[in-house]
Parts: structure tokens; sequence; C-alpha cells
């Protein structure tokens, strides 16, 4: 009889704040119980052979949006095999009432079993959500979000205050709401999140993650880019129209009022020097605040100096020039950047239409977390696979209270992991991403470190080049896991 069910055998094994070492590993239902120099293969039903490959926990990838765009069942499938591909193991995804999503506004009580059933039997990988709280209906159901459905981390987007995605009066029209979502309305929401944190503290931090844009500046920088004329170079105009100065603007208001509130942050995808320098400047105002700082895939790869990108490369916040680009990685070098995320919004051309104003932003990008952050950072910059392994793991298992369930190759950890070979070349086009999407601002790349097996839980769901794991695989994670997981370890 087998002593194991999967051994991961000959890799050199990526651990976070440990280094690389070369160990077998040894996995029964689903946890990691052997980490060994040599564990005979008769002892497994089943082998993998890691050799020449270093394996990796599996990623987490802790800024996704799910069925934002195309029915909520259809891109969990589609876009957590996507994700699979890439190495990614677990997926954390934003969800919000209002237009687009499920096109609904109302209580969470009565939206998010929904969106729970529309999950359950369609992710490949494991997941959880994040919330963005729209109403203050939503505000008094803190307690119950955390407590009993299970999320520990919600949203507050600061460019909604007067704007919708069009650049126009929200009123009804997207968000469907009719109260202001105003500054005033972000310190309710704060002070609402640090009563949770201080409720649920003993299992995990509870924390609001913030787009920080001011909306203001965004109109009236808009208006000087259209009377312009533009610069010829729509990727270029979009980043003038929301300049990065506006992100040091909003992260100095947002660290005001979490200073003020003790509310925990998650500053999601900074750009720039200016927001990052911002970021640093609330954390050394404000030392006692707990502070996140998350970077994307797409702003450390992609530059409007290098390429336009078009209606196609739009975002928000946009893609910037080569020396924020440059200066970000220096951040990530640095250790300043605690998790690096793929922001993932899978946006097929048919309706990604419109001129720059109008257009919706956001693309895909899950499956390159390797591949990028290997290429980039590793191979042209010297960043430690150790680092890697942190800022697509560790980091956001401590942050969004999975760890040390996930995030780690541990005894006693879930059997989450990707087997990665660090030289293995090859040029991205959309037929190697298994997204839905049928383009990618990635395309032509040419990025070093690809994902040759995903392994969850003891299953493997992506080997050479085919996803294997089966919708309904992928479980719901309640978080914090220490409050709701009887088997999550200490």
């Amino acid at each position: 009889m087998a002593n194991y069910d999967l051994v991961v055998k000959g890799g050199r094994l990526v651990i976070p704040r440990v280094g690389v070492r070369s160990a077998d590993i040894g996995v029964s239902k689903g946890i990691i119980t052997e980490i060994a120099k040599d564990i005979p293969t008769h002892q497994a039903a089943q082998t993998i052979d890691a050799s020449g490959k270093f394996v990796f926990p599996g990623a987490i990838d802790s800024h996704f949006h799910i069925g934002i765009y195309r029915p909520m069942k259809d891109d969990a499938i589609s876009e957590s095999r996507s994700a699979a591909s890439g190495g990614v193991t677990t997926i954390l995804s934003f969800f919000r009432t209002g237009k687009n999503y499920l096109n609904r506004i109302g209580p969470f009580r009565e939206i998010f079993p929904e969106v729970l059933e529309l999950s359950r039997d369609s992710f490949v990988t494991d997941y959880s959500y994040h919330l963005a709280i729209m109403t203050r209906e939503q505000l008094g159901e803190m307690e119950w979000l955390v407590g009993d459905a299970g999320v520990s981390q919600f949203k507050y987007y600061m460019f909604y205050r007067t704007l919708d995605l069009a650049g126009s009066s929200t009123g009804d029209s997207y968000l469907m709401v009719k109260e202001s979502l105003d500054l005033g309305f972000l310190y309710e929401l704060m002070s609402e999140v640090a009563k949770a944190d201080e409720k649920f503290g003993d299992y995990g931090t509870i924390r609001l993650a913030v787009h920080c844009e001011e909306p203001e500046i965004i109109t009236a920088c808009t208006r000087q880019v259209i009377e312009s004329g533009g610069s010829g170079n729509l990727a270029r105009d979009y980043s003038d129209a929301r300049p990065s100065w506006s992100e040091r603007v909003a992260i100095h208001e947002v660290g005001a009022i979490a200073s003020h509130t003790g509310c925990p942050l998650n500053l999601v995808h900074l750009t720039s020097q200016e927001a990052v320098d911002a970021a640093n400047e609330v954390a050394y105002l404000y030392p006692d605040l707990d502070i996140l700082n998350e970077a994307t895939l797409h702003h450390l790869a992609l530059s409007v100096d290098n390429k336009d990108y078009g209606i196609l490369g739009k975002v928000n916040p946009p893609i910037r020039g080569s020396d924020d680009v440059e200066y970000l990685w220096q951040t990530v070098l640095a250790g300043e950047i605690k998790t690096v995320v793929s922001d993932h919004a899978c946006l097929p051309k048919e309706i990604k239409k419109g001129d720059l104003w109008t257009a919706l932003p956001g693309f895909a990008g899950s499956s390159l977390m390797f591949p990028v952050l290997i290429t980039e950072g590793y191979h042209k910059r010297g960043l430690s696979l150790e680092s890697i392994a942190e800022l697509t793991s560790l980091n956001a298992a401590i942050g969004h209270n999975l760890h040390p369930r996930k995030g780690t190759i541990m005894i006693g950890s879930d059997a989450d992991l990707a087997i990665v070979d660090i030289d293995s070349e090859r040029v991205v086009s959309t037929d190697i991403l298994y997204s839905a999407q049928d383009y990618t601002p990635f395309e032509d790349m040419s990025l070093k470190g690809w994902v040759d097996s995903t392994i969850l839980r003891g299953e493997v769901i992506f080997k050479d080049g085919e996803i294997i794991g089966r919708p309904g695989y992928g479980k719901y994670l309640k978080t914090p896991l220490k409050l709701h997981h009887k088997n999550a370890i200490d």
C-alpha cells in the first residue's frame, strides 16, 4: 500500500523565508506530510518528476475580477482554468453590486448567497471573495459578512465618488446607488472595518482595499487631454488623463482617514513613483497603520514608452512610462511592495469597444504570474526566487488570513504547488493563456519561467500544456481561516 497519494520528486523547493532546498514532497489527503531528501517512488500512488525545475508554493492571485464582464459561472470556469495554467492555486476575487457583475443592488445577505451558488461547481482553483461596500445598508452587514459569510477584505473605489467608467455622474446610471460615496462614506466604511478588525482580530486582519485615484483630478486632466487633441499614443493619453499624482493625493487622504479610524489597508495596484512614495510617506506619518502595498503584473511589465496598447490596453489605473516601471521594480527589490497580482478581468474584444473614454477598462493576465516575475524580476534584475514565492504566495496568504494552510511549503499545509522551468522561454500569444479573452497587451513578449505543472491540494490541475482540473474541484475558502475552518493550522 502506498504511503503517499503523490510524491513530487527531484525538484528544488522555493520555500518562503527559508530559501531554495533540494528535496522531495510527500502528499497525503491533499496535505504535505513529508519533506525529505529522497522519498522512494514505490511509496507513492503517483509521482511527478520535477527534476531540473523549481517547486514554488501555488500562487495566490489576491486581486481578480470573476464575473465582472461575463456571466459569473462561465467566467469562473474559463478564468480559473487560465489562472491554473499560470501556477495559481487560489483566486481572491472582488465583487460589488451595481452594473456589470450581477447588475443588482441590495443587501449582501440576499446577493452574496447567489454569488456563492454561481461559484459552486465552477472554479478549478480554490477561491474566496473581497466585497466592495456600495451602500449604507451594506455597511450594516459588516459583522455578518466577516463572522458568517467568511469575507475578511472589503473595497472602496475613490474614483466612484463622482465618476462612472464613462466619466459622467454616477447617479443611478452605473453603480445603481443614489447616495454619495464621498469621503464621509469612506470614513464610515473605515470605521466599520476597524470595528470588525477589533472584534475578529484574534483570528486575522480585517482589511480595506482602496483604489486610490482622485476623481476631480481625473475630470480636469481628461478635459485637458481632450482639448489638446492628444499625443497620438492612446495609452499615453489615458495615463495623462489619470495622472500618477492623483494617486499621491488619494493615498494621503486615505492614510489620514485610516489613521483616525485605525483601519488596516491594502493599497491596491500602485503604478508609479508618485504612488509608492505616497504609500511610504503614509507609513512614515502613521507608523501604527497596517498597510499592504500591492503592484500588478502589467504595471511591472508594460510601458507606454514601448508601445501604444490602444483601447485594448485600457486599465484603471493606467499603464505608465518606463521611469515609473523601473521605479516600481526598485520598490519590489527593496521589499516595499508586498504582493504582486494580476487584476485579472476577462474582457473580450466584442465587449471592450468604444473610444478611449467609453471603452471598458481591464484585461486578463493571471497566467503570466511566474513568467513576468521570473523574466523581469529574476533574470533581468536579480530578484531572488525566494522573494518571488513571497510576492506571489506567502505575503498574500498572511495578509488575507490564509496562512499557514496556504502560501508556503511546509508539513501540514495544503499541497498547493507550482512546478516552474525558470529557463523555459516562450513568446506570449492568446492560445497559451487559456483565457476566454481573445487578445492580450502582453502579445509577442518573450518571457522565461513557464509553469510545467500546477497542483491543488495534491491534485494535478495543469500539466504539460493541458488543463486537467475540473470545474468544481476548487473550494470556497471562508476567511479568516482560523475563524471558519476547524482544520486551520497554527
